[in-house]
């Protein structure tokens, strides 16, 4: 099954179990929203709304509240030296779709239905992988200082400097800038 739903100034296709980037929404992480703009519904029987379609919404699950790519603005007139560049990044809230309903039913998924914090997670195997990283990137830098100690003590002395060259003398002015005598 799958419904055309309309927020933000936008139309997208949903199904159920789909990620989708959408214009801000009002929602922490976590929280089901629904939207109630409904176009038109599809599978075994294809139900197009005028202009929507009554009693059909569709929840989602937001799973994040972010900031796009910059976008530049730059406008130019030419010969007329007047350039203006301008930037913002979008916000986006990122939504899982869980269900589409029809016959004004209520939404049955809750934010419990999926997994605990799956961030948290991975950010203390990433502790765990940092402390092995560190153990071992500390074993190669300690037998790399001893193979460069090893091959100093067996490289052969480099030829002696030749001694520097006296400066030339320009004239036998004392160096208290004084009269010579």
């Amino acid at each position: 099954m799958f419904a055309v739903i309309k927020t933000g100034g936008k139309q997208y296709r949903v199904a159920a179990q789909d990620m989708l980037k959408v214009d801000r929404l009002k929602g922490e992480p976590g929280e089901i929203v629904q939207f109630g703009e409904v176009l038109l519904v599809g599978g075994d029987s294809v139900t197009l709304g005028t202009p929507t379609i009554a009693g059909a919404s569709v929840a989602a699950e937001v799973l994040e509240q972010g900031r796009g790519p910059k976008i530049i603005a730059f406008k130019k007139r030419r010969r007329k030296n007047s350039r203006r560049k301008r930037g913002f990044r979008p916000e986006f809230t990122l939504v899982r779709i869980t269900e589409i309903l029809t016959d004004g039913q209520a939404p049955t998924m809750t934010a419990s239905v999926r997994k605990a914090n799956p961030k948290a997670a991975p950010a203390q195997d990433l502790a765990k992988d940092d402390v092995a990283a560190d153990e071992a990137t500390a074993a190669p830098a300690k037998s790399k200082a001893r193979s460069k100690a090893v091959s100093k003590a067996k490289a052969t002395p480099k030829a002696a400097k030749k001694p520097a060259k006296p400066p030339a003398r320009k004239g036998q002015k004392s160096k208290s800038g004084g009269k010579k005598k």
